[in-house]
């Protein structure tokens, strides 16, 4: 009997720890406050495109430093489900390390992503982007290379391979504008891979406001600002562009 009332007593201590466990865990998740807010039509005509790169920005610096806002996703997608209103479109490589929208730290309806390997333009991503700023009103265009990306070390190698082989030819112009680069220019090299994957934004930004006549007018309206960036694959860091 002895025997059976400490087996009663450890059974029932156990029981009590697992249940205050899980209410100490079901409290701290009641205590998160889950952000259910979206961009409204209201608050997208509020901001400029300054202060919007300030908040991209302070989103990237929340990505590093770990602290991403927690965020009612089911909530954010039934507001948005009637209608949009981003506040940039981000033109970034197709790379698996580079998760746009967290490294912004947005939610759903926040940002428009176009994503091609190599972030350069063509008509298509031209047309999504003027579709994003003329029609829906966003007012920033961010083109965002990234650290050893792997689209602009095989035009740097000179690669040539179904469909790719197109597709480099797009990055080759900034091959071209990195020769005078101090250094091996190989795509062994990170800085001089750097070096043309900045280059390559920058090129890229060049043509939008050629080939685009109507994002090339919203911005010197000051409408739209374009704006370049380049993403750190060490740290998660998204650094813009002079």
């Amino acid at each position: 009997m002895k025997n059976l009332n400490v087996f009663t007593v450890l059974v029932l201590g156990s029981f009590l720890i697992t249940a205050c466990t899980q209410k100490e865990s079901q409290s701290q998740t009641q205590a998160v406050q889950l952000a259910s807010a979206v961009v409204t039509d209201e608050i997208q005509n509020e901001k400029s495109p300054q202060q919007i790169i300030r908040e991209m920005a302070d989103g990237n610096e929340r990505f590093t430093n770990n602290s991403l806002t927690p965020r009612d996703y089911q909530a954010q997608v039934k507001a948005t489900a009637g209608g949009q209103y981003p506040e940039a479109i981000v033109i970034s490589c197709v790379d698996s390390r580079v998760p746009v929208e967290k490294v912004f730290d947005k939610g759903v309806g926040d940002i428009f992503v176009a994503r091609v390997a190599g972030n350069f333009v063509n008509e298509d991503i031209l047309g999504s982007a003027e579709f994003a700023t003329a029609v829906a009103g966003s007012k920033v265009v961010v083109i965002m290379g990234h650290e050893a990306c792997g689209a602009v070390k095989a035009a740097i190698d000179g690669v040539e391979m179904g469909n790719i082989t197109a597709m480099l030819d797009k990055i080759e112009p900034a091959v071209d504008m990195s020769e005078n680069f101090n250094g091996e220019q190989s795509s062994s090299n990170n800085e001089y891979v750097t070096e043309v994957v900045n280059n390559n934004v920058r090129n890229t930004i060049a043509e939008m406001r050629e080939n685009s006549p109507i994002i090339a007018e919203l911005e010197r309206n000051g409408d739209v600002v374009i704006a370049g960036a380049f993403y750190d694959l060490d740290t998660g860091k998204v650094t813009f562009l002079d």
